[in-house]
């Protein structure tokens, strides 16, 4: 591990891991911290924390105050827990509009009231200008849970993997935004709070594995650790990952790969076999998950390992993202 701290540690992806376990994970070792889940079961309660830092603050579908809310609250979603209370906490810089503050606040207000949840505790830091860039929030979140036992800890051959949406959509936003790319088509961040989705796959009975929404790493990340947790080898079909034309074409012109671009709204479910029909109908019921699709399965092929396979016959493993793709993405 390096010396000093990189913008690659913070990508989601291999350096990202390595910083977590060989500096947090050895001072603060854990059974519950150890589990590598989106949110710490204990008892009956799921608990999360995230800071976020994105840039710019205003984009295409979302804000950092919808970002704020969407990021805490999906994750106590994946481990099929219902949103309860959040903790808000806000670094402000020095000359902040507060006509923008009150737009952020009012965008968490929204998405807060999507969750059913409410803000019961936070705290407001005011630093001089240059010591943060504009504001930073962070959020804390403590759900209900509703399904006990989702973990990426029991993925097996029994199931196979779903994704619920078209990928790359917030990585590819965040970027052209950044970049001042005008854009002649509809591109938005997939920022969305995903509980209702979990909640129809939950009351519908279907047999929920596991669940991770695709944050900073992507799809690559998630399959990649689920693999390495389960001690599985998952397979999937290239062709049948869904990507908008619109995320294609920016990949295509500028190198990158839609399955390591950053989501907010975008999950992968580890779903039993029986129940894996029922999941896609489900998930396609609601306007956002037009292009939810199963996309792969699991297997003992190569035990911790992803392999993508090509409509040409031919496969590759798919890697833990390396490198630093775009920081400050959420």
């Amino acid at each position: 591990m390096t010396k000093t701290i990189t913008l690659a540690q913070g990508n989601g992806g291999e350096e990202n891991n390595e910083l977590i376990k060989k500096v947090f994970y050895k001072a603060f070792k854990n059974e519950i911290l150890e589990r590598s889940e989106d949110a710490a079961v204990i008892g009956n309660l799921a608990m999360t924390t995230d800071s976020f830092t994105v840039s710019p603050l205003f984009f295409a579908g979302a804000d950092i105050g919808k970002l704020a809310v969407c990021g805490t609250c999906n994750d106590l979603a994946m481990m099929g827990a219902q949103p309860k209370y959040l903790t808000c906490s806000v670094i402000i810089e020095e000359g902040f509009e507060v006509e923008s503050l009150e737009r952020i606040v009012e965008s968490m207000r929204s998405e807060l009231a999507i969750n059913g949840a409410v803000v019961v505790s936070g705290d407001t830091k005011v630093v001089p200008k240059g010591s943060v860039d504009k504001i930073f929030i962070n959020t804390t979140g403590l759900g209900e849970i509703v399904q006990a036992g989702i973990s990426s800890n029991n993925v097996s051959e029994e199931d196979v993997i779903l994704i619920n949406r078209d990928i790359g959509c917030h990585g590819a936003t965040i970027f052209a935004a950044r970049e001042g790319m005008e854009m002649s088509s509809t591109l938005k961040s997939d920022c969305n709070s995903l509980y209702p989705q979990v909640k129809a796959l939950m009351d519908a009975g279907v047999r929920i594995t596991a669940m991770r929404d695709a944050t900073r790493g992507g799809v690559a990340a998630v399959l990649n650790e689920w693999a390495r947790q389960s001690n599985v080898c998952i397979e999937v079909e290239e062709e049948k990952i869904p990507v908008s034309d619109e995320v294609k074409g920016i990949c295509e012109m500028l190198g990158f790969e839609a399955t390591a671009l950053a989501n907010e709204g975008t999950f992968v479910l580890a779903i039993h076999k029986d129940s894996a029909a029922k999941a896609i109908e489900i998930l396609k019921s609601f306007e956002v998950c037009a292009m939810a699709s199963r996309v792969g399965e699991v297997t003992q092929k190569y035990p911790q390992k992803v392999i993508l396979k090509s409509p040409w016959g031919t496969s590759r493993f798919l890697e833990t993202p390396n490198g630093e793709l775009l920081p400050r993405i959420c």
